[in-house]
């Protein structure tokens, strides 16, 4: 787009420059002349505390030139903060919003501040049954994104959640679901056998057996990926597997074959977490090992 300075539709509004520290700062960030322009009138505007259409056009301006611009300095993530003010005004989602978002993410998929945003959106706008086809999207996209699969269970435990609470997800009462949970089940079963080195479904799968108390069930499954345990881990595809058959094991009090788990992966598959290996061996009441 053109420069805002030539628009008619910003003629009323005198721009707030960034301040760097005076004329001559000691590090000033090198931002292009469009963007500095752009925060220039958002600043003016947020200053105003105007919500308008063209405030919307303009956050999104902001946000496509750079979606991680957030971490160059903390005034610029108000941006998205100021869209969200101004969804609060709308009685419904526009139908630009989420296809504007999904853009963001085919830019920055992990991107926290659009996570954030899009979580907002689904809790105000009760997006709750329509969202998990886009999930499903990005997770067949890369097995991988570990902000996904947090925004999966965001959207299939955290509607009867209220953020005024302070609670979390897993602290309000205990309902459990149990077709819900035996589909997520196998649909997380199916993405570690994508990826079995891939921590975020293994993390996904523990949370979901601990609404039901137990580990146990999914013992069986965690085996096709641990290889010889006794024989010294000859086979073993993913050390998170190794890590969940070992919990599983201590679940069912066997605690020398939990050990022996929790050795291979101090040893040969995690070394560098050698020390959290042997404290996890130390509430089984075994010694540490060396590398």
């Amino acid at each position: 787009m053109g420069r805002y300075s030539d628009s008619d539709e910003w003629a009323d509004i005198v721009p707030i420059p960034q301040n760097d520290g005076g004329p001559n700062p000691l590090a000033a960030i090198a931002y292009t002349e469009e963007y500095s322009e752009a925060m220039s009138y958002l600043r003016a505007v947020m200053a105003k505390n105007e919500r308008s259409e063209r405030i919307l056009n303009l956050t999104e301006h902001i946000i496509a030139m750079n979606p991680a611009h957030y971490t160059s300095t903390p005034l610029t993530s108000y941006s998205r903060h100021h869209r969200q003010t101004l969804m609060t005004h709308l009685t419904s989602l526009p139908p630009t919003e989420l296809p504007f978002i999904a853009r963001m993410f085919a830019k920055d998929a992990k991107n926290y501040h659009v996570w954030s945003y899009r979580q907002w959106l689904v809790r105000h706008f009760s997006l709750w049954d329509t969202e998990l086809p886009y999930i499903e999207s990005l997770l067949t996209a890369d097995v991988r994104n570990n902000s996904a699969w947090n925004h999966r269970w965001f959207v299939l435990f955290g509607q009867h959640v209220d953020p005024s609470s302070g609670k979390g997800m897993d602290e309000v009462g205990n309902i459990v679901d149990e077709d819900l949970l035996d589909r997520e089940v196998e649909f997380t079963k199916g993405k570690i056998r994508l990826a079995p080195q891939n921590q975020s479904p293994w993390n996904y799968l523990r949370g979901l057996l601990r609404k039901r108390g137990s580990l146990a069930e999914c013992k069986p499954f965690a085996e096709e990926f641990v290889g010889d345990v006794e024989g010294g881990g000859e086979g073993c595809r993913s050390s998170h597997a190794l890590d969940f058959f070992a919990d599983c094991l201590a679940e069912e009090k066997e605690a020398e074959k939990a050990g022996r788990a929790l050795e291979l992966l101090a040893k040969r598959f995690d070394p560098i977490r050698r020390n959290y290996w042997n404290y996890r061996r130390g509430l089984l009441g075994l010694g540490a090992v060396e590398a």
